[in-house]
């Protein structure tokens, strides 16, 4: 079977004590993205890691850095992650008032510009900023911790994100209670890029992440479009 949906594990779920290692292994087990949630403690409740870090374990992969910037400002910090290796960076719609210039700004660094919306966040809220964008990141938990129970009301929301960007080449990402078991129905509803954490990173190995990621991603081509 080709390979159509690409899998982004979520560092978050992942062993902190060898971050190194743990995206290393990841990488060699098949990921296509590595997933890099920054979380501030302000915008969400609780505190990940920041630029130093992603600029530490930049060196182990050239697999893309995917950065989901859960923080509040964003705008005044984007350069430095720029900076430290990370290839693409999401904003949250509801992080700022002003989502037009962040996008912006991250366009001028060179990098892949994404956006967020919480499960709460209509999608009319990226309306005007479409042909800004490369990425749609949708949250199926609320953001904040992993391991969340994904929420199915939100699959409606994913359609409708898919009407909404029409013929553009805008990725559609997932990230919440991402699983074998839920990624057909995002894949179906138009998703096509998957955050999986807790789901990837059990059995402490190559060989496990590898059997995760595949579980995950043969699930989840049977439906993609």
């Amino acid at each position: 079977m080709s390979k159509k949906t690409l899998i982004a594990p979520s560092v978050l779920a992942s062993d902190f004590s060898k971050l190194g290692d743990e995206v290393e292994a990841v990488a060699a087990a098949g990921a296509d993205w590595i997933h890099l949630d920054v979380m501030d403690g302000h915008f969400v409740p609780n505190i990940t890691f920041g630029p130093p870090v992603i600029k530490a374990i930049r060196n182990r992969t050239k697999a893309f850095f995917d950065c989901h910037l859960m923080i509040a400002p964003a705008d005044p910090y984007l350069a430095a992650f720029a900076e430290a290796g990370c290839d693409g960076m999401t904003v949250h719609a509801e992080a700022g008032p002003h989502l037009d210039r962040s996008l912006q700004t991250i366009k001028s660094l060179g990098k892949k510009a994404g956006v967020s919306l919480n499960p709460a966040t209509p999608e009319t809220a990226i309306e005007y900023v479409l042909d800004r964008l490369d990425l749609i990141l949708i949250m199926t938990v609320n953001p904040g911790f992993g391991g969340q129970a994904f929420i199915p009301a939100i699959i409606d929301k994913v359609k409708r994100v898919k009407a909404l960007i029409g013929s553009r080449p805008i990725h559609i990402e997932i990230d919440g209670g991402v699983s074998a078991e839920t990624a057909p129905l995002v894949t179906a509803a138009g998703a096509n890029v998957l955050v999986a954490g807790a789901a990837v990173f059990k059995g402490g190995s190559v060989e496990a992440y590898r059997a995760n990621i595949e579980a995950i991603r043969t699930a989840a081509d049977r439906t993609a479009s």
